[in-house]
């Protein structure tokens, strides 16, 4: 078949601008019909945490919304390291998502050997919570309040023992803070995850820690662990009548942060979608 110079040029340019908007197209359709299978929610830490039941009461509100499962995965270990270079080197199609929290940001400052950059390598999708910690003790232990422990652990240096949920952990990183603005010297034990260490502390294995207010409120309410103060920077309406540290160490307010991640290639119409 016989066909001109000039409607040869034409395919070819039709066909190079088609070639150009087409990954558009592809992307755009992808996110008018995402989701269209089930959602892995990647947790750093063991089920029982904190950042687990973030995720599973985000998971279920999630899925209800965009109509597929919201699957919570576990991948413990290094502080929620693991966790994180999964995600990042997930499919960026918005079917990996990442629970976000504190160790993400702590990580960063505490090593310098990491397999990925959280800053390059994950895209913000949206923030979840700002979540105060409540320093626990077992209930043998003698202190009523912040002042008593204190004065308690001076007097006996390196014999309490401190619940860690993990190296860059926010109850870890809470925990070296007390120690630094009050002069008290604590043995650390490191544990997995919040959940593995809050029933350290519940058993007695340890004698004290901080933990997010998710985890920790039932225990508190079935008379398992004393709280002695929220880090809150006013009594939470939560345990009225619990102090804020700040009241008796001043300037001492950590607190968690979490929201939702995604590998950072994901497309903005599916980050959109997810955050709207």
């Amino acid at each position: 078949m016989n066909m001109s110079r000039r409607r040869i040029l034409s395919f070819v340019e039709a066909g190079g601008a088609f070639s150009l908007v087409f990954p558009f197209l592809t992307k755009f359709a992808q996110a008018e019909s995402y989701p269209v299978r089930p959602i892995h929610f990647v947790v750093g830490f063991p089920a029982g945490g904190p950042s687990d039941i973030l995720a599973r009461l985000i998971g279920q509100w999630l899925s209800a919304r965009l109509g597929q499962p919201v699957i919570v995965e576990n991948r413990p270990g290094a502080s929620s390291n693991i966790a994180t270079e999964a995600v990042a080197r997930a499919p960026a199609d918005g079917y990996t998502l990442l629970m976000v929290g504190p160790a993400n940001a702590i990580n960063a400052s505490l090593h310098d050997d990491l397999k990925f950059n959280f800053l390059r390598d994950i895209a913000p999708v949206a923030a979840i919570t700002r979540e105060p910690l409540v320093m626990l003790v077992h209930p043998l232990v003698a202190a009523k309040d912040v002042p008593e422990f204190i004065a308690y652990a001076k007097a006996n240096p390196g014999k309490i023992k401190m619940a860690s949920a993990g190296k860059g952990s926010s109850p870890h990183v809470s925990g070296l803070l007390f120690t630094m603005m009050t002069g008290v010297d604590l043995r650390i034990v490191d544990y997995a995850g919040g959940a593995p260490a809050l029933k350290g502390l519940t058993e007695g294995q340890v004698q004290m820690m901080f933990e997010p207010m998710s985890a920790s409120i039932a225990s508190i309410r079935a008379g398992k662990l004393r709280p002695l103060a929220v880090t809150t920077t006013m009594r939470s309406a939560v345990l009225p009548d619990i102090l804020a540290l700040r009241d008796f160490v001043p300037g001492a307010e950590p607190g968690g942060v979490t929201g939702i991640g995604v590998p950072v290639n994901a497309s903005a119409e599916i980050i959109d979608k997810v955050n709207d």
